[in-house]
């Protein structure tokens, strides 16, 4: 073993022995438990596939499970969006860019039980700032939370400021294309729009399909907070994501092999999505 092999072991022990005490124990333990009637409180005892029977029956999974998938179809491509374009936007230099680029990026560190009791108050049909904006232009004024897509639409809303990280890595690989590209491109008579479909989008994209996969798998886990502050998984079980029916299962009826059930079935759907989003690009390349 060379000496800079011994290097990267010892660089890369803690987070190997901290993957493995944080991440694959637990996951190992889940597996184990969906096939118990654990409590939390008694020894657990096998039941088989008692656990999957109930699921298949159980109408706030099927609930949880639709709002989940709605939750990702609407909250997923509008995070990436948003952070893409205002990383290709922030990317030029430009006067107070430093600070433009930190506006950005600071909801991302502030704690998200902070934001959503911030946006508890921005929501707020009576007196929030975003409905007296609204009622000065002369828009409706929803009652966000109180509906069943008002609700879902709030969640969005607020998840679409937590975006710094993806936004780093859009500003950081356009700033990385060579600008001659666009001198040539422009030298051709090339349009703005026509430099970014036909040089900015091509060469990001790659790194803007690594960044669908991880928001989705983010935001299959980020929407506990916002739910459980924000609408407690209503109104109507709009809001009732499976990690907040989780937390319910396993906290307020002390059910964790079935909580355990639920969350082998989490990771399921997030490997299947995965795999669906895998699939779709190699097509997609295949295509092109």
């Amino acid at each position: 073993m060379t000496a800079t092999t011994r290097s990267a072991v010892r660089f890369l022990a803690p987070y190997a022995v901290g993957t493995l005490l944080l991440v694959a124990v637990p996951a190992l333990l889940t597996v184990g438990y969906a096939f118990t009637d654990h409590t939390g409180l008694s020894t657990p005892r096998f039941n088989g596939l008692a656990n999957l029977r109930r699921l298949a029956g159980d109408p706030f999974f099927r609930a949880s499970l639709r709002a989940s998938m709605v939750h990702v179809a609407m909250a997923v491509p509008l995070r990436l969006l948003a952070a893409s374009g205002l990383g290709l936007l922030l990317a030029a230099p430009r006067r107070g860019g430093r600070w433009y680029r930190a506006a950005v990026y600071l909801p991302t560190v502030i704690p998200d039980i902070a934001l959503a009791l911030l946006f508890l108050w921005v929501l707020n049909p009576l007196y929030g700032p975003l409905n007296q904006l609204l009622g000065a232009v002369g828009l409706p004024q929803p009652t966000w939370l109180a509906t069943t897509w008002g609700a879902r639409v709030g969640v969005v809303l607020m998840l679409l400021f937590p975006i710094g990280e993806a936004f780093l890595v859009v500003l950081a690989t356009r700033r990385q294309v060579n600008a001659r590209l666009y001198e040539a491109a422009a030298l051709d008579g090339c349009s703005p729009f026509g430099q970014l479909r036909r040089i900015t989008l091509p060469l990001l994209a790659p790194v803007l399909v690594l960044l669908a996969v991880r928001d989705l798998v983010l935001t299959l886990q980020v929407n506990f907070v916002p739910a459980y502050i924000l609408t407690d998984g209503g109104p109507g079980n709009a809001t009732l994501y499976l990690p907040l029916y989780i937390y319910d299962q396993a906290f307020e009826f002390l059910g964790f092999g079935y909580a355990a059930t639920i969350t082998v079935v989490l990771l399921a759907v997030t490997v299947a999505f995965i795999g669906l989003q895998l699939a779709l690009v190699r097509r997609w390349r295949v295509l092109r």
